[in-house]
Parts: structure tokens; sequence; C-alpha cells
């Protein structure tokens, strides 16, 4: 064990470094920040511009349009930030950097201004950028000499993500509809910049983990082995399949394409400006030219690189690729979740409880949210247990943090318990995907774990489908729906679940094998590759999602969520069938 490690082992809770908890938190209330306002955007600019908490009214389609592009964009803007931690600022200063801008897009997007709205979510697709990509930077290099506990320390840090986007859904939600937007909003930065505060004065656990960077030449050889203090001239190291002019020029063209329609999209639909529109050929929009230009010569730069490289580390690209292409088609569904289903759940389900089932839902609502809580709050417990000497300011700001969390509880639980009629929040719905997650997440685990434990393939098959299901379960629950009718909040509760089922088949495996098919030297393209395919899905899930109305319209709402049902089940039962083809491709890598 390295004197790095050592370090870190000395001060543990629940046998993990301090410095793992310290993370855990950090992330937990970037994640708090993020869903809050994620789950707020849609619903506050197309709510009715006349009432007690009136929104912006656009249209399902222009807040489709805004939203996707946002979305992009948070999966893009890491690939660049990651790089600059590495080059320049180093993992803790990108953290630090990344979580103030954050901080400022969530104060800009409380203002409730059009403009204050898109100078926010220019902010915090930015600060993103530098935050996303660094927080597991940091645990790769506390854990790089015992990877055997790595596997149980992403597993306490993904818990962190959740229960942030578990209360920040819940309670920027509840702010945001029974009081006023700009408090959800508020409330999403508040806790984004506490939590950076805890993070900067946790710095005595970190030691020199993600300091700026050292100007200490490093190689890597062909096997991935890093070599320090060597010069890139050294004979040990070959120069493998380096990035020729051309490939530059494919890569420039294909992101100055992508960024442009990005932009352009909602550009066009909000403001009447569309930089493509000499573009159009017929009734086919100039954009969707650019874009299929776009992804042919993306194409083509794909297939010119993984040419030159040798069979087997091709044949297994060519495998990343395909798990890649999939991936679109789930995120494309599955991030229904902050479009269309925020909608859904608005204007077509039957919110209102009373008598007994209010009571009922009110004590179900306590326990999912006391018990989460008092769990996380014993962690903290422990923590400061461990660490008082060393980080008394961090801890503080934590308790601050605790504190205020348990008070806005305490009040929106006596408010609604007080409440004659219950009212269910359009955004309590979102939470079911982070508990359903907490709830079956160590299930999916012993599975991979097992003698049953199925194949790459068959774990993306499922996950489609799984997911499918949920879709049709809406399909069929909004069947025949007139007009001034709802249907019952179970399709939705039941959606949610299948959903979260097809997450946890699919979701952890893609980076995963990623990181088992691609050598080192190639991690970082490969990398960048997915979080393409990561944001290409969520940008079309947006832009079909903001066609909720217009399909509802024309055709019928089961008819919309057929389209969901439809498509993924037939990409699942495709990409099942390549099975045999892929272990080919993936030459013995399970």
């Amino acid at each position: 064990m390295s004197q790095t490690t050592s370090h870190f082992f000395k001060s543990k809770v629940l046998g993990h470094p301090s410095g793992l908890f310290v993370l855990f938190f950090t992330e937990m209330w970037e994640r708090f920040s993020f869903y809050g306002m994620r789950v707020l955007l849609v619903n506050f600019l197309t709510a009715a511009a006349i009432g007690s908490n009136p929104g912006w009214e656009w249209s399902a389609e222009n807040a489709g349009a805004l939203f996707g592009t946002y979305a992009m964009l948070l999966y893009l803007t890491p690939i660049a930030g990651g790089i600059i931690a590495d080059k320049v600022t180093g993992y803790r200063w990108a953290v630090v950097i990344g979580a103030f801008i954050m901080t400022l897009g969530h104060a800009a997007m409380a203002v409730e201004t059009e403009l204050m709205l898109y100078i926010g979510l220019a902010l915090l697709v930015i600060g993103t950028g530098f935050f996303k990509p660094n927080m597991t930077s940091i645990i790769s290099e506390m854990y790089k000499d015992l990877p055997e506990k790595k596997d149980g320390a992403y597993t306490i840090f993904y818990m962190g993500v959740n229960a942030g986007a578990f209360f920040g859904m819940m309670l920027c939600g509840y702010l945001a509809e029974r009081i006023g937007w700009s408090w959800g909003f508020g409330l999403a930065g508040v806790f984004m910049l506490l939590g950076t505060l805890q993070f900067w004065l946790a710095k005595p656990l970190f030691g020199t983990i993600g300091d700026v960077p050292s100007k200490t030449p490093v190689v890597e050889t062909e096997d991935g082995e890093v070599i320090e203090g060597k010069s890139s001239d050294s004979k040990e190291v070959e120069k493998l399949n380096p990035f020729t002019l051309i490939d530059k020029i494919l890569i420039v063209v294909s992101t100055v394409i992508g960024l442009g329609y990005a932009i352009n999209d909602p550009l066009s639909k909000i403001a009447g400006i569309d930089i493509f529109g000499f573009l159009q050929i017929g009734s086919l929009e100039g954009q969707y030219v650019a874009v299929l230009f776009g992804l042919l010569v993306f194409l083509v730069l794909v297939i010119y690189r993984i040419a030159r490289y040798t069979t087997i580390v091709r044949d297994r690209m060519i495998a990343v690729i395909i798990f890649a292409f999939f991936t679109v088609f789930f995120w494309m569904s599955f991030e229904q979740g902050a479009s269309s289903l925020v909608l859904f759940a608005r204007d077509s389900v039957d919110r209102v409880l009373t008598g007994n089932a209010q009571m009922t839902f009110n004590i179900v609502n306590t326990l999912l949210t006391v018990v989460p809580l008092a769990i996380i709050t014993w962690v903290l417990y422990l923590l400061a247990k461990e660490t008082k000497h060393k980080i008394l300011g961090s801890n503080i700001i934590l308790a601050i943090c605790f504190a205020g969390i348990w008070g806005l509880v305490i009040w929106m639980l006596k408010r609604e318990f007080s409440a004659e009629v219950a009212e269910i929040t359009v955004s309590w719905f979102s939470i079911l995907n982070s508990f359903f997650i907490i709830a079956f997440a160590n299930v999916f685990s012993k599975w991979w774990d097992s003698k049953y434990n199925p194949s790459a393939a068959v774990k993306y098959g499922l996950g489609l489908i799984i997911m499918a299901v949920g879709f049709g379960l809406l399909a069929f629950g909004s069947y025949g729906l007139i007009d001034g009718v709802k249907v019952s909040m179970v399709w939705l509760i039941l959606a949610y679940l299948f959903h979260t089922l097809g997450e946890l088949c699919l979701s952890p495996v893609g980076l995963s094998y990623v990181s088992k098919l691609v050598p080192a030297r190639m991690i970082a393209f490969m990398f960048g590759m997915w979080y393409l395919a990561i944001a290409i899905g969520n940008k079309a899930a947006a832009v079909l999602g903001g066609q909720i109305e217009n399909i509802t319209k024309e055709y019928s709402l089961s008819t919309f969520f057929l389209i969901f049902t439809i498509v993924p089940i037939i990409a699942g039962l495709l990409v099942i069938a390549l099975n045999p083809f892929l272990k080919k491709l993936m030459h013995g890598v399970k």
C-alpha cells in the first residue's frame, strides 16, 4: 500500500476513508441542486401564466427544445472539463470551480426572467463540465492501490447521488409548487454553495490527491502502464494510431455541426432564428439536414480511426460502439421522466386524495422521507465523530445543511398532515426513481455476482424491454382517455418502478464495459463517445417528449406512450439477438 493510500485509511468510517464520505456529501448536494432544478424546468416553462403560481405557458415543444439542449450539453462539457483538470487545475480545484459556477447558475434562475434563465442554464452547463468528471477521478486516485475496495466505494458514492436526487426533487419541487418557482430554484443554489464550502474546508483529509498536476512528464506504454519522468521520445513508448490531420478536421466539423444543432433547435423554435434554414429540403428542416451530414462525417471518422487498429482492439471498439448505439434508445425513452412524464403527472394523473387515502399517503410519505434522512444523518454523525479535530469547519457546514433539511422536511410533513385535502405535487413522482434504485440496487448487485449473471448484450436487452413495459402500462392506463378525465396514479408509480428496474439492468453496465474493452491509451476517446451517445439520447428524449401535446391532439395519449413501448422492445430484442456476434467481438472479455 502506497503512502498516499495509507494516509487515507488512517481515518475510516464504515470501513472506508473519511474522505470518501466528504465526497459522498459533496456529490449529494450537487445532485440535490441538479435534480431539484431538473424536475422544475419543464413544469415551470409550461405552467399556465395565470393562477396562484404562474409559469410562462410555453408549448411543450419549445420547453422540450430548450431542456433537450441543456441536457445534451451536460454530457458533453465534462469531456472538456476532465481535460482541463488533468492538464491545468487538478481535480479538487475543478470541483470547487464547477460548484461555484453552478451556484451562480441557480441564483440566476431564481430571478425568473428570460435572459437570466438562459444565463443560468449556461452557467449550470459550464459548472457541470468542471464538476462531473472530477469527483470520480478523486475516488479512483484514492483507491488506486486497493482496487478490490473500489466497487464498495462507488456503491457508497452512488447512494449519495441518489440521496441528493431524492431530497432535491422532493424539497425543491415542493417549495416551487407550493410557495413559488423562485423558491425551488433558489433552494437548489443554497445547498450547492454549502456543499462547495464543506468540500473545500475538508482539504486536510485529501493530502495531495487532486492537486494541480505536476509538470513531470508522464507517458503510457502500449499495454497502458504509466511511466513518470520519461520524455515522450522514450524507446519504451510507441506512438499508437495518433490523430491525423484528417481525424482532427472530421472531429472539428462534426463537433461544430452538433453544437450548432443544439443551439439552433431552441433558437429556431423560441426566437424564430434558424441558422440552418438555408439547408431546408422540402419539408425536412435545415437543421436536420445538417445533423444527418454531421452524423455521416462522424461515422467516417469512427470507421477511419477504427480501421487502423489491430484486429482484437478494433473488434472490441466496435462492440463498444454497438452498445453505445443501443444506449441512445434507452435514454431517449428513460429521460421522458424530465419532460413528458412531468406534464403527464401534472395534467393527466389524479393527484387529489381525501380521507383514508390521504392519511395512508401521508404516513407512507413520512416514512419514505424520514427513514432515509435519519440514516444519512447517522452517517454524518460517524464522519463528524471521526474527523472532528481535522475538519471541524466542514462538519459545521454539513450540520447546518442537515438542520436545514430536517427543518424543511418537518415543515412539509406538518403542512401536509394539517391539510383538509392532499394534492400530491408533480415532482413527488420523480423521487420514485431514486427510491427504487436504493431499494433494488443490492438485489441486482447479487444477481450480477451469481452464476446466473447474464452477458452484457442480454443485460442491455433486458434493460430496454423492462423499461418498455413501464411505458406499456402507461399506454394501457391512458387508453381511451378523454378530456377532463384523469388516470389513477398507480399507473405512473408502476411505470417508474419498471423504468428503474430497466435502468439497473443497463446503466451500470455501459461504463463498466467501456473500461474493460478499451485499452488505457484510448479510454478518454471512447468515454467521450459514450457520453456523446447519452447526450444524443437526452436531446432526442426532450425533442420527442415535447411532442406529447401534438401527438395527443392528433392521435391519443396512449399512442404517444406506445412509441416508447414498441421502439425499446424492438431495440432490446435486436441487441439480445446480436449476443453471439458481440461475444465474438469482445474476445473473452466478460
